[in-house]
């Protein structure tokens, strides 16, 4: 194939833009998914932790070993849930709000920059062909069965 297909352009760009962001949070000695993390919080009431993994689109094995290391670096307490004694809120501790702080600046100044670089007009394309493949995956028409 000599021509670059939709997935290698979607899996090329977004190991760039991962890259870029672990290097960044590498400053800080965190990592991309634990900035993510920081990031779908809520600083002021927490966030209940079966909430999380949706959220983020993260496997629960995956989000139980972020949480553990955020844990033990100080940036988030377990709670239980006022509202449901079964459940758990993740609440970011102070060191945990100045580093969601971090992580927001990061996306907030990667947006600033291919904003800076690209039209309207082709980000309100590209919003629209991604929700589109977005659509056609999560309906499942792309490999229906039944063809």
């Amino acid at each position: 194939m000599k021509e670059k297909t939709i997935d290698y352009i979607l899996r090329s760009t977004w190991m760039s833009v991962t890259k870029m962001y672990n290097e960044e949070a590498g400053k800080k000695g965190s990592t991309m998914a634990t900035g993510f993390a920081l990031i779908s919080i809520d600083p002021e009431e927490g966030t209940p932790s079966t909430a999380l993994g949706p959220k983020m689109g993260m496997e629960a094995t995956s989000l139980s070993r972020t949480l553990k290391s955020m844990e033990q670096k100080g940036l988030i307490e377990r709670k239980p849930n006022p509202e449901d004694g079964r459940g758990v809120l993740i609440h970011l501790t102070p060191y945990g709000k100045e580093m969601r702080e971090f992580s927001k600046q990061v996306v907030l100044g990667f947006d600033e920059a291919v904003q800076k670089n690209v039209s309207l007009e082709e980000l309100q394309t590209f919003k629209k062909v991604a929700n589109t493949i977005t659509e056609l995956v999560n309906s499942k028409k792309i490999y229906d069965s039944d063809k």
